[in-house]
């Protein structure tokens, strides 16, 4: 599971508590001009753009939310909050984009649970997402497809850009209790969304392999390639440990139905721990 995070560091929050389309944002029934100047919008700043609601039972309201948020190379993370009530209203998304937001802002959970994309991260995330909401209500928002559906429930804490799978009711609160004291352990990681694959299996294994750490506590410092081998330098901040050289073997793993609605096999990208030690 290791190495699966989508990358990216921007991320658009749509609120539409309505029925999602499998292709979420560019499937609702919107305003065409609006709905094409946020698309261009987030194109142009490499952002993804998720549908959120609440969990729990549906509510109409007046105004719904939008958000811009971001993660920055320096490890701040920024957020632009707004509302909407008009297809138009959406617009400002476009120009929150161009700004880097305002530090200071929680951060924000992400249960996948977009029944129309795949059927197993609703059936599998909704459970995460009551749980969840019952600890941090404020925080949390079910969202559509975010990538990875053969390891729901997927969980997203943005802007720290972290993914984790595999997780239920029970280890969703611990890991999400852990995470936001400042340590993050690599048994439910899927990787960091600024880090490309190979550095974020790394980072996993030097997390499993020293122990939780804060979001910022490790940085990959260099990465070297020989086909189909790996080795990556990690640096780490007190406590732990000062320099990590991790050694990773890739490989494609036995053919299998990576989503619960694609009827056909597929082979996955796999990233096996050769070596690791503190240099």
């Amino acid at each position: 599971m290791a190495g699966t995070a989508s990358h990216g560091v921007v991320w658009v929050l749509i609120e539409y508590p309505g029925g999602w389309p499998a292709n979420g944002f560019e499937g609702l029934d919107l305003q065409p001009e609006t709905k094409k100047l946020v698309l261009s919008a987030a194109q142009a700043s490499r952002a993804r753009v998720v549908l959120v609601r609440r969990p729990g039972r549906r509510r109409r309201q007046a105004h719904k939310h939008w958000a811009v948020l971001r993660h920055e190379d320096s490890g701040a993370y920024r957020q632009q909050w707004g509302t909407w009530r008009h297809d138009e209203d959406l617009a400002e998304i476009a120009t929150a984009l161009g700004f880097p937001g305002k530090l200071g802002h929680p951060p924000v959970i992400l249960v996948c649970a977009h029944s129309q994309h795949d059927q197993c991260c609703a059936v599998r995330g909704r459970p995460v997402g009551r749980a969840l909401s019952e600890r941090w209500p404020e925080l949390v928002w079910e969202c559509s497809h975010v990538g990875g559906d053969r390891f729901a429930a997927n969980v997203v804490v943005a802007p720290d850009g972290v993914y984790y799978g595999r997780l239920d009711a029970e280890s969703s609160v611990a890991t999400i209790d852990e995470h936001l004291a400042g340590r993050i352990h690599g048994d439910y990681l899927r990787g960091y969304t600024d880090l490309f694959p190979a550095q974020q299996a790394a980072v996993a294994a030097t997390l499993r392999r020293f122990g939780p750490a804060g979001r910022n506590d490790y940085v990959v410092a260099a990465t070297f390639r020989d086909g189909d081998h790996w080795r990556i330098r990690i640096t780490g901040r007190p406590p732990h440990p000062a320099l990590v050289d991790v050694e990773l073997q890739a490989h494609r793993a036995p053919p299998c139905q990576l989503t619960c609605r694609g009827p056909a096999m597929s082979s996955a990208l796999v990233y096996e721990l050769t070596s690791i030690r503190a240099v």
